[in-house]
Parts: C-alpha cells; sequence; structure tokens
C-alpha cells in the first residue's frame, strides 16, 4: 500500500445537501424550522404520555419510545447540518464521525422495530380485546422495546468499528450530508467486501422482517374489521390504527423508494434526498399525525396544561 493511502485522517469534509451557494440560506430556514417543531413535537410528546395518567397503557407506551428515537435521530443529524450551512467548509472530526454513525444507525435501526411491535400491539387490541391487557402486559411492553434497543446497538457498535478500524484513503470528502456507512466505504482504501456484504445483509433482515411484521398484523386486522357487523366498530377499529398505519406507510415508503431505484437513475442526490425525508421530515411529521389525529392525546394535553396552571 503506498505512503498516500496510509495518510493518517483528522477529519471529513461533508458535501451537504446541496453545492449550490444561493439555497444554503433558505435551506438553513427550513431544516431550522423543521428541527425546532421536531424537538418541541417529540419532547411534549414523551412529556406528556409521562405525566398524563390516561396515556399509561401499551399503545403511548411505545409512542413515548417512537418519540424518543426521533428525537436521538434528528438531534444526531440537523444540528451539525446546519451549522454547515453558515461555515465556509463543511468538516467533521474523525470520532465525531464515528460517533454520528453509531447513534444513527442505532436510532434508525431502533425505529424498524418498535414500528413493527407498534403493529403487533394493534393488532391484539383490535383481534384479541378481551385478553388485550394480559398479552401486552407491562413485561412483554418492555421486552418489546428492549430487544430492538439491544439489537440495534449491537449492529451500530459493529458496523461502526470494522469500519472505521480499516484503513482510509486519503480522500476525506463524504457526499452527504451526514456520516452515513455507504458513503464511508467508497474512502476505504482496504478491502471492504466483507462490511458491505454484512451491511446489505443486515438492511435486508432489518427492513424486510420488521415490514413483514407489519404486513401480517395489519392482514390479521383488516380480515378482522371486515368481519365486524357493527359499522360503529369498524370506525373506531380503523380509527385505533389510522395513526400508526399512516407512519409506516411514510416511513417504510421512502425507505423501499431509495431501495429500489433502478440502478440506471439511481444516484446519491436522490439517495440524499430520501435521506432528508426519513432522518427529518418524518421524525417532525409523527408526532403531528399521533397529536393532530388523537383526541386522548389532545384531551391529556388540556389536563396537563390546566394541571400545570394551577401551580
Amino acid at each position: 500500500m503506498s505512503q498516500q493511502n496510509l495518510t493518517t485522517l483528522t477529519e471529513f469534509i461533508l458535501l451537504g445537501v446541496t453545492r449550490q451557494p444561493e439555497l444554503q440560506i433558505p435551506l438553513l430556514g427550513v431544516f431550522l424550522i423543521i428541527y425546532t417543531i421536531t424537538v418541541l413535537g417529540n419532547l411534549g410528546m414523551i412529556i406528556l404520555t409521562q405525566m398524563d395518567s390516561h396515556l399509561h397503557t401499551p399503545m403511548y407506551f411505545f409512542i413515548k419510545h417512537l418519540a424518543f428515537i426521533d428525537l436521538g435521530n434528528s438531534t444526531v443529524i440537523c444540528p451539525k447540518m446546519l451549522v454547515n450551512f453558515v461555515v465556509d467548509q463543511n468538516a467533521i472530526s474523525y470520532y465525531a464521525c464515528a460517533t454520528q454513525l453509531a447513534f444513527f444507525l442505532m436510532f434508525i435501526i431502533s425505529e424498524f422495530f418498535i414500528l413493527s411491535a407498534m403493529a403487533y400491539d394493534r393488532y391484539s387490541a383490535i383481534c384479541n380485546p378481551l385478553l388485550y391487557n394480559v398479552i401486552m402486559s407491562q413485561r412483554r411492553c418492555h421486552v418489546l422495546v428492549g430487544i430492538p434497543y439491544l439489537y440495534s446497538t449491537f449492529q451500530a457498535l459493529m458496523f461502526t468499528i470494522k469500519i472505521f478500524t480499516l484503513n482510509f484513503c486519503s480522500s476525506n470528502i463524504i457526499n452527504h450530508f451526514y456520516c452515513d456507512d455507504v458513503p464511508l466505504l467508497l474512502l476505504l482504501c482496504s478491502n471492504a467486501q466483507e462490511i458491505e456484504l454484512l451491511i446489505i445483509l443486515f438492511s435486508a433482515f432489518n427492513l424486510l422482517s420488521s415490514l413483514l411484521v407489519v404486513l401480517v398484523s395489519y392482514i390479521l386486522i383488516l380480515t378482522a374489521i371486515f368481519r365486524m357487523h357493527s359499522a360503529e366498530g369498524r370506525k373506531k377499529a380503523f380509527s385505533t390504527c389510522g395513526s400508526h398505519l399512516m407512519v409506516v406507510i411514510v416511513f417504510y415508503g421512502s425507505l423501499l423508494f431509495m431501495y429500489t431505484q433502478p440502478k440506471s437513475i439511481h444516484s446519491f442526490d436522490t439517495d440524499k434526498m430520501a435521506s432528508v425525508f426519513y432522518t427529518l421530515v418524518i421524525p417532525m411529521l409523527n408526532p403531528l399525525i399521533y397529536s393532530l389525529r388523537n383526541k386522548e392525546v389532545k384531551n391529556a394535553f388540556y389536563r396537563v396544561f390546566k394541571s400545570q396552571c394551577k401551580l
């Protein structure tokens, strides 16, 4: 290996969302608004589900963890991206890049399986209403949340350690707005076939296994709904799972769009747009979907607000 390839990198340069200077300030404003709404929405959802006893149910337990994941995912990426809009060189240190990659992977992988756990919860509520409290016990809820966190942490550490213990070439330019595994692989001088294969296998497993749980759950839910004789019962069942179904469609839709593009039209620019959507836009939309379409959340907000005003 040449001396050039053994150059020790101390930082990476992120090319960002766009290279057009005239778009930097408008995009800064747009993403600042998105991040502000994301923080307020998800933090508000976490506080609300913690403070209001009426929301101490399995469904809101999962919503609270989804809000935590969305807040974490957005916070790992957005603040650094906002800074990069106003500085001349979009630099990120070697260790900060490794840290960002690890936390991004942990949060995004967790979201896959939290969404599938929420689908199972909705299936239990609609298909087995009499046994719902037995099936979705506190212990089972903690297991359904704990396993995704442990599994995602294992994957995040594995990929981050494998990538950052290999040799990078002298080029330190990442064609992205954050440190992601695929753009980093392109900078490696070492043979990266093993890590590439692992990323493909685990990514396929994460996407397909979690999506399979969601699809099976909703097939069973729809079957149960169509068997209902009461129109009121059907309406209530649809309202019970409507918000989650909307979140699932938006999340998996953006990922499938990115992964199923033909190679002829696939590019890093389209990957960036898809990444903006599932790392920044979706974390903003999720708390809005669960609050604006949910009377229980609205009522809980009024109760907490009134109780705080009396203090």
